[in-house]
């Protein structure tokens, strides 16, 4: 993936990791981090397929995560200061796909198949098993991040624009 979308890869996958925490344990950890970070990649590359596209990100930023937190009530408490800096680089829409992704392993598929169609190319991402068909251990790993009772909330704000971007049909809940 281009380094020119990278901030808003790694505080977006930041953001649901934290919004929805793996299993204890650090393998879990990274087996839920790598399950987010290929749906972020996947939907980043897509919200953003041209390099012009990634230029205007640069330029108008990606908007941060201040509806994320109010939909998931983590904005009950004040997210102010150094610490909290890098929910200005999430993109709303990037999160929402990804979620979307993580609970649908078959929208995922089409999805990274989609790639080819971006300037990021088919390879973005490379292998993305763990997104497309998750293992038993992967599910363990990550259960909040892959429920799609939980995920819904944030996948249900930009639901529709994905479906129609991939030309699919959402499944009704």
């Amino acid at each position: 993936m281009p380094t020119d979308l990278s901030p808003v890869i790694a505080a977006s996958t930041r953001w649901l990791l934290s919004a929805f925490p793996p299993a204890a344990g650090p393998l879990d950890h990274a087996l839920a981090e790598a399950q987010a970070s290929h749906a972020v990649t996947i939907a980043a590359a897509l919200r953003y397929p041209t390099a012009l596209d990634a230029e205007l990100l640069h330029l108008l930023g990606p908007g941060g995560s201040a509806r994320l937190d109010s939909v998931t009530g983590a904005d009950a408490h004040p997210l102010e200061g150094a610490a909290h800096a890098w929910r200005t680089s999430v993109d709303e829409t990037v999160v929402s796909w990804a979620a979307c992704l993580l609970a649908d392993a078959e929208l995922a598929v089409v999805a990274a198949a989609c790639l080819a169609a971006t300037h990021h190319g088919a390879h973005a991402v490379g292998d993305a098993r763990r997104l497309t068909i998750p293992s038993p251990r992967d599910q363990r790993a990550a259960p909040l991040l892959r429920h799609p009772d939980l995920l819904g909330p944030i996948a249900a704000l930009h639901r529709e624009v994905l479906h129609a971007l991939l030309g699919t049909a959402p499944v009704d809940s």
